[in-house]
């Protein structure tokens, strides 16, 4: 009932119906319409203005996937989140991969939504960076998905764009969820596995908004993460804020890091309202972050970071 009524209070629309056709289904088995997932995006018709929806049965699908600009209103449903996973294992320095072009999956394409998926990149724990989703859509949802992995496992690439991650849970090392789109993660579980850093935002200037937690907790693994800050600009005007989120004992006092560029402190804006847990700290936290007023906290509404895109289900 604390999370429905937060969500509500933070100004979550209400559910919405999708019009839909039959599913195009993906078995891995061959029990499907398709063995791939590659193989049901290219299937959907270009700029569908109703969404489509791929059903995606449980089972592990190791292949690179790119949902291109054309295919619009893509619902990709997994049967169960924890069982039905697109993996691969590309990472920066192998074969020529590069940080944007090491995902396992990209999502370049408008009103795409991921419901009950693991997107997943299996390259390891020491092999740099290595992303598992990257997205450049703009309106993309995903709700009770997981996205694993470890340095820089979720890419939100393009200033602009904005996306929404609705009990989630996400893991990773290293600047594990970074870019400069507007994002909002709602209720999601959020695990460090090593001492490291949460963020690395690179919001364009004069953007209102870059990566926005609300009633999220922040995990870790205890015996490899310890010291663990809440985020570190990737690009000066970096904006990252925390609401009403449990922090835990892993979130180091100071919070905030300024990538060793002490001129980044001018530029960048780190805010929490209200965090709970053993690493809520607000008398510690660097002296350039903000503890939000409760009236500042009121414009990290759905509707106001969102402008004009109202949240369905």
């Amino acid at each position: 009932m604390k999370q429905l009524l937060l969500s509500f209070a933070l100004g979550l629309s209400a559910p919405a119906a999708h019009a839909q056709a039959g599913p195009l289904v993906v078995a891995a088995d061959g029990s499907g319409q398709f063995r791939t997932v590659q193989a049901a995006v290219d299937a959907v018709p270009n700029q569908s203005a109703r969404p489509v929806i791929i059903q995606l049965r449980r089972g592990t699908y190791h292949e690179k996937v790119v949902v291109p600009p054309l295919k619009t209103h893509i619902i990709l449903r997994g049967d169960e989140a924890a069982r039905t996973v697109i993996t691969y294992d590309d990472h920066v320095g192998a074969n020529g991969i590069s940080t944007p072009t090491s995902y396992s999956v990209l999502v370049r394409a408008n009103d795409f939504t991921a419901e009950n998926v693991t997107f997943e990149n299996a390259a390891g724990y020491t092999a740099g960076q290595a992303v598992a989703l990257h997205v450049e859509g703009d309106r993309a949802v995903f709700r009770h998905c997981r996205l694993v992995g470890n340095q820089d496992v979720l890419f939100l690439a393009i200033g602009g764009t904005r996306q929404y991650f609705r009990d989630c849970y996400i893991e990773g090392t290293t600047d594990f969820i970074f870019g400069a789109s507007t994002a909002v993660f709602d209720q999601c579980t959020i695990r460090s596995k090593k001492n490291s850093f949460v963020t690395a935002a690179s919001t364009p200037a004069g953007q209102a908004a870059g990566f926005v937690f609300l009633g999220c907790k922040l995990t870790a693994d205890t015996t490899l993460a310890k010291k663990v800050y809440l985020g570190r600009p990737w690009r000066p005007n970096a904006r990252v804020v925390y609401l009403h989120c449990q922090l835990g004992g892993h979130i180091v006092p100071a919070g905030w890091e300024n990538w060793k560029n002490p001129e980044n402190e001018k530029t960048a804006y780190y805010a929490e309202y209200r965090s709970t847990g053993l690493g809520a700290n607000p008398a510690g936290r660097v002296p350039w972050a903000h503890q939000l007023t409760a009236q500042e906290a009121k414009q990290y509404t759905l509707k106001r970071v969102f402008g004009d895109w109202r949240i369905g289900k």
